[in-house]
């Protein structure tokens, strides 16, 4: 998944790399079982999916953590959330409602508009959920 669209993942995917992503490490199938609320043996197929398409290393008894290309697309799916969520803001939404909205339909907007927008708002550095990196994307001179 080198070159990747933004529309490759269903979005409990994104939520589970998103949440590794912004975990710092290893996570184990249980923090995201309890963070999700969701059973046990339905993260283990869903981190069976993630490492066969190369965004996670699963180590059983030791935990999950992000492959490069993994980390590249996490912060991709971070940062297309924020940037829609900021635009959300714009509209009247508060910070908490932009962000419960965008989660909702986040998936399905692909990545070239996300460029096209981050550049329209002049490659903000700041969302209303938290810092926009602007690395490995549409301004890698942004920073």
């Amino acid at each position: 998944m080198s070159e990747f669209t933004g529309l490759e993942l269903s979005p409990k995917k994104i939520e589970y790399l998103k949440y590794i992503q912004e975990q710092k490490g290893h996570v184990k199938t249980t923090d995201i079982s309890s963070e999700f609320n969701v059973d046990p043996s339905t993260i283990t197929k869903t981190v069976s999916e993630l490492s066969a398409a190369g965004l996670i290393l699963h180590q059983p008894y030791r935990g999950i953590s992000l492959t490069d290309e993994g980390k590249t697309y996490a912060e991709f799916l971070i940062r297309r959330h924020r940037i829609l969520s900021l635009i959300l803001t714009h509209y009247g939404l508060s910070a908490d409602e932009a962000c419960t909205a965008v989660s909702k339909f986040e998936g399905y907007v692909p990545k070239d508009v996300v460029d096209k927008i981050c550049s329209s708002l002049g490659h903000p550095t700041m969302g209303v959920c938290g810092k926009i990196q602007h690395d490995k994307c549409c301004c890698p001179s942004v920073e």
